[in-house]
């Protein structure tokens, strides 16, 4: 079905989810009081700082950090995107998933699913049926063990093959059509198959469902691939080829490799490389770089060493900046000119390519080597020049760790101190102030291991969400000055107005915001007040809060009191906070 996933339904699977069961089914979990133990699964460990809370329905590792909910859990364990977690979430419970309709309803999937399923039978055993066909792949160097766990199959050369097997007549046609598999005559004469004597390459989504084809011509037609169209289940900037066979053969990947073509991926895996996807025949999107890294935390992109391989291998660049996060890491591997993935494995073997990947180049070494060679930095106009094409590329860089150090080692390059530089390239330091985003999340956790007072009041409303409800959000807190003020009213006005959310559904609904890490970080983090005192200690907070938000607008307006700068309305604001705090005193 099409549609978004309605957020009742989420809230009522996280509250429903047995996070001890989701994950006890995974890693064996070991009673420790009320909570529950186990070696990190992300990371390697002898004694156990993993530690899962059913009481809050999250997980926490003090040893890496790792952290969430079940549904989070399932995502970085099984490595599911977000949907296909609720579904598998969703089946463990034995309920299914509804779909809210969208204001341009779109089209019912299951029988394109279908039809595209039905037809890679078809290729399947037309290949059996075709010795050319299973010649050539043989001539590959590909076996048959290979080709059943890709699902290869060729298209017979006949104009309508497909259409005879799967087209009933005028209405059997439209699921055709509608997969991209057949195309209309000019004219309105009838149709004709989309793919024909091609090998086929299936191309299936993460639940396995066969989503689109590729074609590769057998002799040397063009064009030498063939995609599936555009389809509302197939859509060429977002797939790769291989991951969901590169998951099934191992579920705990830590490394992707992207190469470009479907046999590149298909061969590397009948030598044991089975961590390999390919884009379809297109450059690298950002949509590819966030499905990778939803997956692994590195990416290797491998391309021919000629002069396209190297065109390729920037576009990938360019297109992988803006995706980097702590964590994330990125490398190059270029082969010898004349040689391709398939080739080379073939020629030189698993454990040969293997080292060649282990060593490929990190992505700093390889944008700092191609400005090198653009700029001909040996000279002082060079090193300018390098700077200068550096500019928009750190541009695309997320702020964080990695915008840092590489802006640090481009200084170096350049042979400028780093503050001489940002003010050369016109303020575009990356240590410059980001902007905050408009709920102002609360200030990071003091060195000392304890949140500020916003962010101790918001790590209970997270822990205790149902005492959190029966607290009373007063209306300038939503308003006030004070850093992750706003968002803490946003967390008691949904828990006032939902008082059955527990601790996971309340951080799910802030999966896709910047606030939901800052959450997280604060949950995870010790809190010496229990469920007896929560309430009282929460309402103390707000009104220490607004306090200090008075104090200080106050201390803003004495300023500019002594600078003349004041207008009228923020007169009448002085005296009335001058009049409250008399008040109060």
């Amino acid at each position: 079905m099409t549609g978004r996933i309605p957020q009742h339904f989420i809230d009522d699977l996280m509250q429903r989810a047995d996070i001890v069961e989701i994950i006890g089914a995974r890693i064996p979990l070991k009673k420790a009081g009320r909570d529950y133990k186990a070696c990190c699964p992300f990371h390697g460990e002898k004694t156990p700082s993993f530690t899962v809370s059913p009481a809050k329905g999250f997980y926490h590792c003090f040893g890496c950090g790792a952290h969430g909910t079940a549904l989070g859990f399932l995502m970085e364990y099984d490595r599911l995107d977000f949907v296909t977690a609720v579904e598998e979430l969703a089946a463990r419970l034995g309920v299914e998933v509804p779909r809210e309709a969208s204001l341009q309803q779109g089209p019912e999937l299951g029988p394109l699913y279908a039809v595209l399923g039905r037809a890679a039978d078809f290729f399947e055993k037309s290949l059996r049926q075709h010795p050319v066909a299973v010649d050539y792949l043989r001539g590959r160097g590909l076996d048959g063990e290979t080709a059943r766990a890709f699902r290869i199959g060729y298209a017979p050369p006949a104009w309508d093959s497909l259409l005879k097997e799967l087209g009933d007549g005028a209405e059997g046609h439209q699921p055709l059509l509608a997969a991209g598999l057949i195309i209309a005559r000019e004219g309105g004469s009838g149709h004709y198959d989309r793919f024909r004597d091609r090998i086929m390459f299936p191309i299936r989504d993460s639940r396995g469902r066969v989503a689109g084809f590729g074609g590769r011509v057998l002799g040397a037609g063009e064009p030498k691939y063939l995609n599936s169209p555009e389809t509302a289940v197939f859509h060429k900037g977002q797939e790769l080829y291989g991951l969901y066979e590169a998951r099934q053969a191992n579920r705990q990947l830590a490394r992707l490799l992207v190469v470009e073509g479907y046999m590149d991926a298909v061969s590397l895996a009948q030598h044991g490389i089975r961590n390999v996807v390919a884009t379809l025949g297109t450059s690298t999107t950002g949509e590819h770089l966030r499905r990778l890294f939803r997956v692994v935390p590195e990416v290797a992109f491998c391309f021919d060493g000629d002069r396209a391989g190297r065109a390729a291998a920037w576009r990938a660049l360019q297109a992988t900046l803006p995706e980097l996060r702590e964590g994330r890491q990125v490398r190059f591997l270029f082969l010898p000119e004349g040689e391709d993935p398939d080739s080379l494995v073939r020629r030189e073997g698993a454990e040969a390519f293997g080292v060649r990947i282990s060593g490929a180049t990190t992505l700093s070494d390889y944008l700092l080597d191609e400005l090198r060679r653009q700029a001909g930095a040996d000279s002082l106009d060079g090193r300018a020049r390098l700077a200068e094409l550096a500019r928009p590329l750190l541009d695309l860089l997320p702020a964080g760790v990695y915008r840092e150090l590489l802006s640090d080692r481009l200084a170096q390059e350049v042979g400028l101190p780093r503050e001489r530089l940002s003010i050369a390239l016109g303020g575009t330091s990356p240590r410059e102030v980001q902007p905050s985003p408009p709920s102002r999340p609360p200030a990071p956790p003091r060195r000392d291991g304890r949140a500020s007072l916003v962010g101790q009041a918001i790590a209970l409303v997270l822990a205790h969400p149902r005492i959190a409800a029966g607290v009373d959000c007063p209306p300038g807190l939503a308003t006030a000055r004070v850093k992750g003020a706003a968002l803490l009213a946003e967390l008691l006005q949904i828990v006032r107005g939902q008082p059955e959310l527990n601790t996971g559904a309340l951080l799910e609904r802030f999966r896709d915001r910047p606030e939901g890490q800052h959450l997280s970080a604060l949950l995870a983090m010790p809190n010496p007040v229990g469920e007896a005192g929560a309430q009282a200690e929460i309402a103390g907070s707000l009104g220490r809060i607004l306090a200090l938000d008075r104090e200080e607008r106050l201390a803003t307006l004495v300023a500019r009191a002594a600078t003349g700068s004041m207008t009228p309305e923020e007169k009448a604001e002085f005296r009335q906070l001058q009049r409250e705090q008399s008040g109060r005193n």
